[in-house]
């Protein structure tokens, strides 16, 4: 079995893990009104860890991360996703700029300002900025400098909120 396979074996286990864990706890974190953006089950440092971006409208605070902790600590003692191996659990916004992960956070931005960075230059440019208009199964549109601009998926690496300090 040569490395790519591997690799791609051990990818396959990673996202079966975090689709697990995302399935058990899930249940709790909505009945608390809260969201699952997304979870990481990575190994950082030597040490696993588990990550569980969470978020709800108006942002998260620092008491939302240790309540949403504590109610799903139970949960994955019961599921142990670590096959027994001590990990780190850790809560977290998901923070300003995260990336488009699922269709619903399109959605949720229809209108908005957001940044669109390309694998390769397309039309001259890597890095697009504009209202999004729409993202379908294949493409996204964006509104840029008063020019409609569709964007194929397999040319989009990541879509992020266009966050302004002033």
């Amino acid at each position: 079995m040569d490395n790519g396979s591997l690799l791609s074996l051990f990818m396959e286990a990673v996202l079966k893990t975090e689709k697990q864990i995302f399935d058990a706890i899930n249940p709790v974190v909505e009945q608390m009104g809260y969201e699952i953006v997304d979870v990481e089950f990575v190994k950082k440092n030597g040490e696993l860890n588990l990550t569980v971006f969470i978020d709800v409208p108006g942002g998260i605070s620092l008491d939302d991360c240790e309540k949403v902790h504590y109610a799903v600590e139970p949960v994955l003692d019961e599921l142990d996703p670590s096959d027994d191996k001590p990990y780190i659990l850790n809560i977290s916004s998901p923070g300003l700029d995260r990336p488009f992960k699922k269709q619903r956070d399109y959605e949720r931005n229809y209108g908005k300002e957001v940044e669109v960075k390309l694998y390769a230059p397309y039309m001259g440019k890597k890095i697009y900025e504009g209202v999004l208009l729409k993202k379908t199964d294949t493409c996204l549109e964006l509104q840029s400098n008063g020019d409609t601009i569709k964007l194929e998926d397999n040319r989009i690496a990541p879509v992020r909120p266009l966050v302004k300090f002033e």
